[in-house]
């Protein structure tokens, strides 16, 4: 499985149709593929690259360029340009030549639905489409996040039912419910889950790391993370939420600017509507990838919403241990160590 037809835009984007060369090297493909049919492919595993076309071709990718990606099909090696490929991944079983394991989270990889994953969070080289289409695409993952205190929104990053919101959409909470929006024959269904564990959160960067644990034998739709130093202002951005509990809506905008102070962090700004309930909701870009998570914005005026940048929910995934909730723990508090009192008056004295 290449992703998840579910959340990648790239799926929907239109499909340049190769000239003579391309069919030329597919034929030589072709040709290697059925030869691989009989010897077999290297190894117990393959990586997996689909041409635009839509044919796939297996195999292990021994060398990834700017350009170009080498194949071992078996028989022969094969140079694929990657203007000629929709997409490719790697499996877990993939070692380069030093024996490192090579990373799946790379531009134009992705990883395989239902492999297991340190970062738990998915990236893909998506192709930028129209937000009709990545709104249909991206729209399951998208999830409404309910506690005692009031609701706000959410987004699944794995199939396993992590998801990420904000902070203060739970804060001091315990009983969470997470509200799902599955596509059925007449629009979307809605399936709730009350076993909700919280398992990270970091109350100063305002993001909490949640887990469904009753999705039973179903898996969640997810997203995919985009890459913050990609992103350019004026770009082209929507929100999906929940505002004032109004689920399921999508606002658009631009990048008003990337990075925006505010009591030392980074905000992305926009001005795509954001409101009460749009809190921990993703911000995508027209790839359908989240490059924010939304959080702030001001009631009694338009066009000022705020967003968390995606590299700071990149590194809480990444460090999540370090964040790890526990309702015991008395360590929650802080205080600044005061620096020594001056001993010497006369020597800083100008």
């Amino acid at each position: 499985m290449i992703g998840n037809e579910k959340t990648s835009c790239s799926l929907a984007a239109d499909k340049k149709r190769p000239g003579n060369t391309v069919k030329l090297a597919f034929s030589m493909i072709m040709a290697s593929v059925m030869l691989s049919v009989f010897f077999g492919t290297p190894d117990s595993f393959a990586d997996t690259i689909v041409l635009l076309e839509g044919q796939t071709i297996t195999g292990r990718i021994v060398v990834e360029k700017d350009t170009q990606l080498y194949v071992d099909i078996g028989m022969t090696v094969l140079a694929i340009g990657k203007a000629e490929i929709l997409k490719y991944e790697y499996t877990d079983s993939f070692e380069t030549d030093s024996g490192d394991s090579s990373d799946v989270n790379q531009p134009g990889a992705t990883r395989a639905a239902g492999q297991a994953s340190d970062r738990l969070y998915r990236t893909a080289d998506l192709k930028k489409t129209t937000i009709t289409k990545c709104a249909e695409a991206v729209s399951e993952a998208v999830v409404k996040v309910s506690s005692p205190v009031g609701t706000g929104s959410g987004f699944f990053i794995n199939e396993e039912g992590y998801l990420i919101t904000n902070y203060h959409v739970i804060e001091r909470e315990t009983k969470i419910e997470v509200t799902m929006f599955a596509k059925a024959r007449n629009g979307f269904e809605k399936k709730r889950f009350k076993k909700v564990k919280i398992e990270a959160i970091n109350l100063f960067v305002d993001l909490a790391l949640l887990k469904v644990e009753d999705l039973g034998a179903a898996e969640s739709a997810f997203v995919y993370l985009g890459d913050f130093d990609r992103i350019k202002v004026g770009e082209p951005v929507f929100a999906v939420g929940n505002p004032l509990g109004l689920e399921r809506t999508v606002t658009d905008g631009v990048i008003s600017t990337r990075n925006r102070a505010f009591e030392g962090l980074l905000y992305i700004q926009t001005n795509a509507d954001i409101n009460p309930g749009n809190s921990g909701g993703p911000l995508f870009n027209l790839a359908g990838e989240v490059i924010g998570v939304t959080n702030m914005g001001y009631v009694f005026y338009g066009g000022l919403g705020f967003a968390i940048p995606i590299d700071y929910v990149r590194h809480f995934i990444e460090n999540r241990e370090a964040f790890a909730y526990d309702k015991d723990n008395p360590n929650t508090g802080y205080k600044y160590i005061q620096p020594d009192k001056r001993r010497n008056k006369a020597r800083f004295e100008f």
